[in-house]
Order: structure tokens, then sequence, then C-alpha cells
């Protein structure tokens, strides 16, 4: 496997970072995660419109513009010779002293890898998710805006543990008014009483890429669709619920906390998303 690192591509052995890069001692910098599917980048350009995003809420100077980086991308899937995969696009502070300071770093540092990505086994998606909500919750968007996809993941770390503790795969978040906020890597949906709903921002979520392309669907199907503040009452109640996410995709969820969704099967509002989300990764994007 090849890596980019810092404008060359070098073998993943050779693929290495400083111990005094601040992206690893402090978690210092903004990262994507993205999809080739059959040789198109899902939505590439939305993706690095929320990574300059992203660095520019931290004050951080990306190293290289949209296009460079757009184009570093691809090559780097070329390189590869791969059709589908995961992409992860990080971009570091760079390195520095052992203090806090970033104006002490040097220079950012960009590394993209692209590989091979396992995905939920399909019977997740043809049986459904059991989510539990969890204890750790989710940083208040006051303290770090949780539009910024920082490399500080710590809290959904410890939410995705809690979860394994209680015997499942994924976590449900809340806020620390609690609301839903989001799972640990991805956003939440529900469908109740004939309109999909989805927590704001504002609420802790995450703006997900994936996220806004189920907005479009809704549309395209005719579905009411708005965000709103949920509580874990809501996910309970609900007729349906999935989640979205660069890897996840869509996948639904039958039971929130021991309590059954809607028929305990993955409902037909879902698995029309999903079927319409997957005709859509292979042609909103970037080719490579």
């Amino acid at each position: 496997m090849k890596i980019y690192l810092d404008g060359k591509f070098v073998d993943q052995a050779d693929a290495k970072v400083s111990v005094f890069d601040h992206g690893l001692l402090y978690g210092d910098g903004v990262f994507e995660g993205i999809r080739l599917y059959d040789g198109n980048i899902f939505r590439l350009d939305e993706h690095l419109e929320r990574l300059e995003y992203s660095a520019k809420a931290i004050l951080l100077d990306l190293p290289l513009s949209r296009a460079e980086i757009s184009k570093a991308t691809c090559e780097t899937c070329r390189v590869n010779g791969l059709k589908d995969a995961y992409i992860r696009l990080v971009v570091t502070r760079g390195v520095g002293d052992l203090g806090l300071s970033p104006w002490l770093c040097s220079k950012p540092s960009i590394f993209i890898i692209a590989t091979k990505i396992a995905l939920y086994p399909q019977e997740h998606y043809d049986n459904g998710l059991s989510l539990v909500t969890v204890a750790s919750r989710r940083v208040n968007p006051a303290a770090l805006p949780s539009t910024v996809k920082s490399l500080n993941y710590l809290n959904n770390i410890l939410a995705k543990i809690e979860a394994r503790q209680a015997g499942a795969l994924e976590a449900i978040m809340l806020n620390d008014q609690g609301y839903v906020a989001e799972c640990t890597a991805d956003n939440v949906f529900i469908f109740h009483k004939g309109e999909l709903i989805t927590p704001s921002a504002s609420q802790g979520a995450l703006n997900g890429i994936t996220r806004g392309s189920i907005f479009s669907i809704a549309a395209e199907l005719g579905i009411p669709i708005r965000e709103a503040n949920l509580t874990r009452y809501d996910l309970w109640c609900s007729e349906e619920c999935f989640m979205t996410g660069t890897a996840a995709e869509v996948v639904p969820v039958v039971k929130v906390d021991g309590r059954t969704v809607g028929s305990g099967r993955p409902g037909p509002v879902t698995a029309r998303v999903l079927a319409s989300f997957r005709r859509r990764v292979l042609v909103e994007g970037t080719r490579i």
C-alpha cells in the first residue's frame, strides 16, 4: 500500500509522523473519511469543503489548495489500483514542542490513506442493529463545535467501549441537556408519522456528508424531513430508525435500549432511502 505523505507517496511501513506532531500529542488536527465507489469518490468536493471549514475553525492553515488535495486524493486511489475503498484524509498541526502552543509548529502535515474497508456485515443491513444509550455525553458545541471534525474522538471512543460492554455494536450519545446527539461515528434518523427527523448540529450532531444526502433523497422520494430535538423516548416510539455515515452508509436500527423499534425489522422507508443512496454514490462526486 502506498500512502500520500506531505507531497510524496511512500510505502506503508515508511509512512511515519514525528512523536512531536501535535496531532499525536494533542489531537490537534482535522480529518475526513471518504468513500470510493467503482472509481467515483462520493461527494469529494463536499468533504473537502468541510475539511476547509474545520481547519478554519481551529485556525489551521491547510498545506494545499482544495484542487491540490482533490488531485492527491484521486492519485492515492489510482496508485493503489483501487476502485472501491475507504479514504482517510488527515491534516495535523505538525511538529512542535511539548507545549500546547500551535504557533510553535513549523508547518502542518497532510497524509492520505486509501484502502479496503470492512463494512457492517450484510446481516446487519438485513436484520438491523440494536443500540444502547451510554453515559458518555457528546461534547457541548459551546466547548467545541460539533461541525469541526477534529482528531480528538476520545468521548466517542469511550461511548463505543460502553456500548460493547453492554453487548451492543453501537451507542446513542446524548448531549448535556439529555437530547439525542448522534452515534459514536454516525448520525441518527427516525421515521415517525410520515416524516424523517434527525438531530440538528446545534444539539451535538456532526453535519455528516451522508446525512446531507438523506435530505436530497427525502426530497426525491417525497418524504417530509426536518431537524428537531429528539429524546430517547422519540427513538423508542419511532416507526423506523436508521444510522448514516461514510462507512456505515444507511444501517437500519431495530432496537434501542431494549425497546423494539416499529415491527422489529428494517422498515420500508429505510429500504427506499438505502436503495436511493446506493444509486447516488456511483454518480455524485469525482471520477478518479
